[in-house]
Formats: C-alpha cells, structure tokens, sequence
C-alpha cells in the first residue's frame, strides 16, 4: 500500500524526488503519511479535495483487499 501511494503521488506532481511516504501503525490499522513539495500541495489534494479523497479511495480499497484498515494523511 506504501508503494501504491508512492506511485500514484509521483505521478500527480512536478516534483517527484521530494515524495515521501511513512507507514506507521500496528497489525490492524495502517497509516500512511504522504509527503510532498509545498509548491505540489494543490495538485494532490485538488479542488475540494477531490484528488485527495481519490487517492484515499484507491489505498482503501488495495487495504481491504488485503485484509487491513488504512489512513492516508497528507502532510
């Protein structure tokens, strides 16, 4: 799930050498932190947060796949 949000947040984004994602948390919940360039803020998150709530959707759905609950926070 780390590297499916790694994948989509560089591919969003001008700068993808500054994407980074953490992945904490114990066996039952997951979270994810994505972390971009500030000036990359607005194209991941999108009007309304729209971008964001997709990315959340598409990482929800690999974790429910595999039997996991995962958070996505966009720092």
């Amino acid at each position: 799930m780390k590297e499916l949000l790694e994948i989509i947040a560089k591919n969003l984004v001008d700068n993808p050498e500054q994407v980074k994602v953490t992945q904490t948390g114990d066996s039952g919940t997951i979270t994810l932190e994505l972390h971009v360039a500030q000036e990359d803020m607005g194209k991941v998150i999108g009007k309304q947060g729209k971008i964001a709530k997709a990315i959340r959707n598409v990482v929800k759905a690999s974790a429910i796949h595999n039997n996991k609950r995962v958070v996505v926070e966009i720092q």
